[in-house]
């Protein structure tokens, strides 16, 4: 079959391509199906599922995903450790940079301990 793809209209060649893709995307799945059929038989003539054969099947080369442990505490509020006596509605969880006010605090020669929360 010889086809002169550069004498062929823009829409002749879109059909040709539809139907070229259809044809690939057929015969896929008929190779699919018949993979399968064979898996099947093979499957079947070792006394086993199918499902549990796959099951056990990992991919050569694989890594086992990486999962990240969450904390339990992630996302809850951690109580204010250190209170600003001057403005009591500023507070500090001690994580984290400190505060301006604390750092004042601090330049003044006085103690974090005093800011502690009783």
């Amino acid at each position: 079959m010889d086809i002169k793809l550069n004498k062929m209209s823009v829409a002749e060649l879109r059909r040709l391509q539809s139907k070229v893709e259809a044809e690939l995307k057929r015969r896929d799945d008929t190779a699919k199906k018949e993979a399968l059929k064979a898996m099947k038989k093979i499957a079947a003539e070792h006394g086993v599922a199918l499902s549990d054969v796959l099951a056990e099947a990992k991919p050569e080369g694989a890594k086992p995903k990486r999962t990240r442990k969450v904390s339990p505490a992630k996302g809850k509020r951690v109580p204010v450790k250190y209170r600003n006596p001057a403005d009591p509605t500023q507070g500090w969880t001690g994580r984290g940079r400190k505060p301006r006010w604390v750092d004042a605090w601090l330049a003044d020669g006085k103690s974090l301990d005093e800011l502690l929360v009783k």
